[in-house]
């Protein structure tokens, strides 16, 4: 008798969970949501503001469909379509040079009001975090601090975006190691030279040489994550100080954001 009431529960509930999705991805693809997404797009992204009519219409789709495959879930903040479409925009900003590419390792974001400690606690005591890809039982996940998801998009904020270096880290997670090093994006001859050129970035970076975030100078991955936030943020700026940087950058995401 026990085990058909157990039966029967999770037969409810996975029958809720898909009507909770289904619902939520009709809601999705309605006309009034794509109204409200792309005015969202065209107030907050500026990197969508840049583009042209068809590759607006592509971002869009993708923005859209992010949403649609992604459980975006809110920890003590409500839920809300700014959020959403704030993240979609910050995992497709990476990839737009890449076609249809999704990314295979995440399922969820989960978004928490400010920074969090490394046991997710949000309310009380160190908490430092503003974003970070889960491993282990949080594989699949990544938690994000929605005040500086928003501030990432922010007129006034030239340089870092928490979002696109979280997504930049999953895209790293890609060929199976979180190491800085791009197999999946560059081809073979120029791996090397970037990893050279990593090394003497963040030489000058220890060495007070360098305006790229000192966090850059962690490791490997931090560094590409890093120099990603500053190429979708400044690429002009980027384009200026570092061209060698800028040109494998502009290789390793087959695009180029800066318009002049």
């Amino acid at each position: 008798m026990i085990l058909v009431l157990v039966f029967a529960t999770a037969i409810l509930l996975l029958i809720w969970i898909v009507h909770r999705l289904r619902v939520n991805r009709k809601k999705n693809g309605s006309p009034d949501f794509r109204i409200k997404m792309k005015d969202i797009l065209n107030r907050e992204v500026v990197f969508y503001q840049k583009l042209n009519d068809a590759e607006k219409e592509r971002f869009e789709t993708a923005v859209n469909d992010f949403i649609n495959r992604v459980h975006l879930e809110w920890v003590g903040a409500e839920a809300n379509d700014l959020d959403r479409v704030l993240v979609a925009a910050s995992a497709v900003i990476p990839i737009f040079g890449f076609g249809n590419w999704r990314y295979p390792n995440l399922t969820n974001v989960i978004i928490y009001p400010d920074t969090f400690n490394s046991e997710f606690g949000f309310s009380s005591g160190d908490r430092s975090i503003l974003g970070m890809v889960g491993s282990g039982y949080m594989n699949g996940q990544m938690l994000l601090s929605q005040k500086s998801l928003r501030e990432g998009f922010a007129a006034h904020n030239q340089y870092s975006h928490t979002a696109i270096h979280e997504f930049v880290h999953l895209l790293d997670k890609a060929d199976g190691t979180t190491d800085g090093i791009p197999y999946l994006l560059l081809d073979k001859p120029y791996i090397l030279p970037w990893i050279n050129l990593v090394h003497q970035e963040i030489r000058e970076i220890c060495e007070g040489r360098s305006d790229i975030n000192p966090y850059g100078a962690i490791n490997e991955s931090e560094f590409l994550a890093v120099v990603a936030e500053y190429f979708f943020t400044q690429p002009e700026l980027l384009h200026q100080r570092h061209p060698e940087l800028y040109a494998l950058l502009k290789k390793a995401f087959q695009q180029s954001p800066k318009t002049t």
